[in-house]
């Protein structure tokens, strides 16, 4: 029997290592050109990562578990740019939706620096981050625009970082429904649990319509009044915009959420039997409040960013606090209303009238 030597079998080994070379690439184009499943290798799925929103810059909501074209899109720009996280919540969604646009206009890979992605990706699921130690290395050109972001067109720099509280829904507008697609994780299985459970008090009736509101105090309550000559949403103003709602919906519910739940206890009146106090009040913590507010059908909004995203995600009727400070406010020069505020939105004029009852050097009244 005729036997082959260790040279015939090198040859061999060679001959089909070549062959293989050769052959493979057009197998795998012709087979597997839709991408090599390898899920067959995990027996328990519960080892495989849950799925990760992603913005494309192309305009899609995609997952990281579903595709990878928009990994593929984000490598073939030039450039990256970012933003530098500061304020609370409600600045940060600002920011990053405001990131995600004006790179898609510019042509750029749009990612989040460390401090911003561990704040809010629990939250957001957001996986488009900069590496660590990044960001001391690259040659940056800081930019702080304006609020309203009107210069987005002429920006045509290769590494930018933007800084500030952009908020404008005039930029972000064509990117409405991706933006509104974000998901909050556990806080929205959480909140709609509570929500379904909700009943009209006195009938016993479900809801038909569900209005959250916010009630920006904290803080602002100082700020207003002595830094930007305004005021926040009294009293009267939460009645006239409830009444709006109860004028106009059938069996409405009101969920309120506020940085100053006490006070809105002893203010909002429950005597219809349509109003919950379901807020939690922790501005450390906002995801509970945020993600009520975004699953209701309307809102009601003081001031504030917080209440501005909660509004426009929720896509429904909003009424806000409109006209809340004195004209000569130093705040109007980094506010404008027309830029924040969404035209078909419901305004219900401040009462400024506890301004004149400030010192003169507070209120800015001459």
């Amino acid at each position: 029997m005729w036997t082959l030597s260790r040279h015939h079998l090198c040859l061999t080994f060679l001959l089909v290592c070549v062959l293989a070379g050769i052959s493979f690439p057009h197998i795998y184009q012709g087979v597997f050109h839709n991408g090599l499943d390898l899920s067959f290798l995990f027996a328990d799925r519960h080892l495989v990562a849950g799925p990760v929103a992603i913005f494309c810059l192309s305009g899609t909501l995609m997952t990281l578990n579903t595709s990878s074209s928009c990994l593929k899109h984000l490598t073939s720009l030039s450039g990256t740019w970012t933003i530098s996280p500061a304020g609370r919540f409600g600045n940060q969604m600002g920011q990053y939706a405001t990131l995600l646009v004006l790179a898609q206009l510019g042509g750029r890979q749009a990612l989040i620096l460390p401090a911003m992605h561990a704040a809010r990706a629990p939250m957001f699921r957001i996986s488009l981050r900069l590496a660590p130690g990044v960001d001391s290395h690259t040659p940056w050109r800081n930019l702080q625009p304006h609020d309203w972001v009107s210069e987005y067109a002429h920006l045509k720099d290769p590494f930018l970082k933007r800084t500030g509280f952009p908020c404008s829904w005039t930029v972000s507008h064509h990117l409405r429904e991706q933006i509104r697609s974000v998901t909050l994780d556990g806080h929205l299985r959480e909140t709609q649990g509570f929500l379904r459970q909700l009943r009209l008090r006195g009938t016993g009736g479900l809801p038909r319509t569900f209005v959250g509101v916010h009630g920006r105090r904290g803080d602002y309550l100082e700020v207003m009044p002595q830094r930007w000559n305004g005021v926040v949403g009294d009293r009267a103003y939460l009645q006239q915009a409830m009444d709006w709602f109860r004028a106009r919906h059938e069996a409405p519910i009101f969920v309120v959420t506020s940085n100053g739940m006490e006070w809105c206890q002893e203010n909002i009146s429950t005597s219809q039997g349509d109003v919950i106090f379901a807020g939690d009040g922790q501005e450390a913590s906002p995801g509970n409040n945020f993600a009520l507010l975004k699953q209701c059908n309307h809102i009601i909004m003081t001031i504030g960013t917080f209440g501005f995203w909660a509004a426009y995600l929720a896509g429904g009727d909003t009424v806000y606090l409109a006209n809340f400070t004195l004209p000569n406010s130093s705040f109007l020069k980094s506010f404008k209303p027309e830029a924040a505020l969404l035209p078909e939105w419901v305004g219900i004029n401040a009462d400024l009238s506890p301004l004149q009852k400030l010192p003169r050097s507070l209120s800015g009244i001459a």
